[in-house]
């Protein structure tokens, strides 16, 4: 329980970081106008598991980006995850449903990510819900994505570190 209150205190400080640096922005009395604009990226993430109950975490996403500022934008974001177990025991496979805020904190390509939403269990039998969320970092440029995340699963009893790979364009 301490390991787990003690990355709620990281993900909120990564995610006050990236406020501060959004509201610290200086003026410099020149008008800059900047062009709002959709991004679709595509990911593969690879992940393991903190606890013992999976050996490891293979999925892919979706993810539409709307960029508010040149350093602030709102997330959405889908796939699939499979939680693989040892030998004999079903897998879990689900579909993430994430509503996410990302910040660009240094040089407008190193960001902080803060998600939140839930996990729909889809395979082996299993049926439950779960509130899932979702801190990370990442680095990013025009077309590639690449990112470290913690993932908790509250009702799925794990959570995972997972890195994730992306490719994206403008819409």
């Amino acid at each position: 329980m301490k390991k787990l209150k003690n990355i709620r205190i990281l993900f909120f400080a990564a995610f006050t970081l990236g406020f501060i640096t959004i509201a610290s922005a200086q003026d410099t009395g020149e008008s800059v106008n900047y062009d709002q604009k959709f991004k679709l990226g595509f990911g593969l993430n690879g992940g393991l598991p903190t606890d013992n109950a999976y050996d490891w975490a293979l999925g892919g996403d979706v993810r539409l980006q709307y960029d508010l500022t040149k350093r602030a934008s709102v997330t959405l974001t889908t796939g699939f995850t499979n939680l693989f177990m040892g030998d004999n025991v079903a897998d879990l496979g689900f579909i993430p449903a994430k509503a996410g805020f990302k910040a660009f904190v240094w040089e407008d390509q190193f960001y902080v990510l803060g998600e939140v939403g839930a996990g729909f269990a889809v395979t082996n039998g299993y049926n439950d819900t779960t509130f899932l969320w979702a801190p990370g970092i990442g680095y990013a440029n025009k077309h590639f994505d690449i990112s470290l995340r913690y993932e908790d699963y509250h009702k799925f009893e794990t959570n995972q570190v997972a890195l994730r790979l992306a490719y994206g364009f403008e819409l």
